[in-house]
């Protein structure tokens, strides 16, 4: 972040660093006022390799998520700078991959603008809906035991594992846009020793949601006789706008757009594929950052005349 900082401030922005935690920090680049702001995050998921430019592409971690998306973005304002048009921004944040709590802050940045580019890999469609996620926790208890007195104890993890099943029976919310609601069990964890019975167990459960959250809600109650039902995330789904000219799409996935409300409409563009994102061949094409310049300056010439 303070590389990009001091490039885009040697470049004559107007910048600000906002500090969400520790040396993590927002960037917020502008001549002025601006009435359309391209916006990504920089931050990514681990584990860290390095770039490398192999036949066509650009190959690393963050490569198209979203480090390509934030190049791209910073290439078009000055391409748009070049043909006299100034009033556009850029916002750079942190945290998008845990919770967002750099788009959060950042709403102390927002300064009028009506428009937000928000660039994640959409394989250079515009993206008109996005679904939610609902992060939930399971925790399980019991007691614990001798493993060779079974009775005497009674199995936290077992008790999970009865929660989990029981989930794949709910009936989960549609969209006819969106399509059905589902989910993924990421993490589980539980119990001290394989001859010891666990008194404890939990699950992390990412719920990807498209409608009717509170009725999810609902009917995960059944579960508690099974589990504590714990929510750590919301994010609700989104509808965006479509631009003439540009191929639409529907993605699975959540971004900061909801986070970033006073930021003005939000549109969905970036270079780049969710299918490599967060792989071990995380890789985004070169000309594809290339249209994606052209088309990220294209989309604020549309907006800024609308």
């Amino acid at each position: 972040m303070g590389w990009l900082a001091t490039l885009l401030r040697g470049a004559g922005y107007e910048v600000v660093e906002q500090t969400v935690e520790g040396n993590r920090r927002n960037i917020y680049a502008a001549f002025g006022k601006a009435e359309v702001v391209m916006s990504t995050h920089l931050d990514c998921v681990p584990p860290f390799f390095p770039s490398r430019l192999e036949g066509d592409a650009i190959y690393g971690r963050g490569s198209c998520d979203a480090k390509g998306a934030a190049a791209s973005q910073v290439a078009a304002a000055e391409k748009l700078r070049r043909e006299g048009v100034t009033n556009v921004g850029l916002l750079f944040v942190v945290g998008e991959e845990r919770g967002s709590d750099g788009a959060h802050l950042a709403q102390q940045l927002a300064s009028g603008s009506k428009y937000l580019i928000n660039g994640e890999p959409t394989d250079n469609r515009l993206g008109i809906a996005t679904r939610g996620v609902l992060r939930i926790n399971f925790q399980a208890t019991g007691r614990a035991a001798h493993s060779s007195f079974p009775e005497l104890g009674e199995s936290a993890i077992e008790k999970l594992v009865d929660a989990i099943v029981a989930l794949r029976k709910i009936e989960l919310p549609n969209d006819p846009l969106m399509g059905r609601t589902h989910y993924s069990v990421g993490v589980v964890s539980g119990g001290v020793a394989p001859n010891v019975i666990p008194a404890e167990a939990e699950a992390e459960i990412c719920f990807r949601t498209v409608a009717d959250v509170p009725g999810l809600r609902q009917s995960l109650t059944a579960l508690k006789n099974l589990v504590k039902v714990e929510e750590v995330l919301e994010v609700p789904p989104v509808t965006m706008p479509s631009v003439p000219g540009f191929d639409t799409a529907t993605f699975p996935y959540t971004t900061d757009i909801p986070f970033l409300s006073k930021w003005g409409t939000p549109l969905l563009y970036g270079p780049g594929s969710i299918h490599v994102a967060h792989t071990g061949n995380e890789h985004v094409k070169i000309a594809d950052l290339h249209r994606a310049v052209d088309d990220y300056a294209r989309l604020a010439k549309y907006l800024l005349a609308q």
